[in-house]
Parts: structure tokens; sequence; C-alpha cells
């Protein structure tokens, strides 16, 4: 067992979809951070100030002794406060939106690349029809 499961480590593909699984999570990091950090404060500047990462609804009771923010969602989610934070869906919707359009775009030209150009279709040749039209007159001749 502990063959197999060299030859199983020592293949390339396992190799592949280790480095590509790293990669992804580096460039998950980089789509979070832009928009985090330069989409989200656009949207917001357009949207008039709203800020995405910080909107959400309460659906549970407030612990007593709670003294934090009542408009403060970090505070509220360690303080156990049941509540639904929308924001933070939309802004996990749009990084997902944008690693799934860039993914796109790099499957799109590896397609374009991987495809190799159609060669011309050889030329067509007499029908079987027609040879044997062409063997039939030859015969009639002789």
């Amino acid at each position: 067992m502990l063959g197999e499961f060299k030859a199983f480590i020592a293949r390339g593909n396992v190799l592949d979809l280790a480095v590509g699984v790293i990669i992804g999570a580096a460039f998950g990091k980089i789509v979070s951070s832009l928009t985090d950090d330069v989409l989200m404060p656009v949207i917001g500047v357009i949207t008039g100030g709203l800020d995405f990462s910080n909107r959400f609804a309460v659906i549970g009771t407030i612990p007593a002794g709670y003294a934090g923010s009542l408009t403060d969602y970090a505070a509220l989610k360690k303080a156990g406060v049941a509540m639904i934070g929308y924001g933070s869906f939309i802004t996990a919707v749009i990084n997902f939106v944008i690693m799934a359009f860039v993914i796109f775009l790099i499957v799109r030209q590896a397609n374009k690349v991987m495809t190799k150009p159609e060669e011309p279709a050889a030329p067509a040749g007499p029908t079987e029809v027609e040879l044997l039209a062409e063997i039939r007159d030859a015969l009639k001749k002789a």
C-alpha cells in the first residue's frame, strides 16, 4: 500500500493539482483584497457612502450584558448575536464573480493556444457514381 501511495503522489497530475490549489488560494487572497480594498469603497462612493461589509440584520436577541455598539457587525457577532450578514454575502458574491470571470479568461486563452488550426480539407475527388460512369464509358469505347 505504501508503494501505491508513493506512485500516486509521484504522478504528475497530483503535483499539478497541488500547485493549482496553492496558486488558487493566493489568487483568492488577491481577488478578496481587490474587492474589499478597491471595488467596495468605489461602490460605496457611488451608492452614497454605503459600506456593505457592515450591513446586517439582527434576528436574535442581544445579550443583557452587551455594552458595545448596536451597529458594529463584528462586535455583535463576537457577542454571539444571531444575525444575517447580507453585506458580507454581497462582498463574497462579488469576489466569486470576479474570480469566475478571470478563470473564464484564462481557460479561454488556454483553449485558443491548445486548439490546433484546422487544416484545409483535402480536395474532394469524384464520387463513386462518377467513377462507375467513367469505367462504364471506358468499357463502351473498348
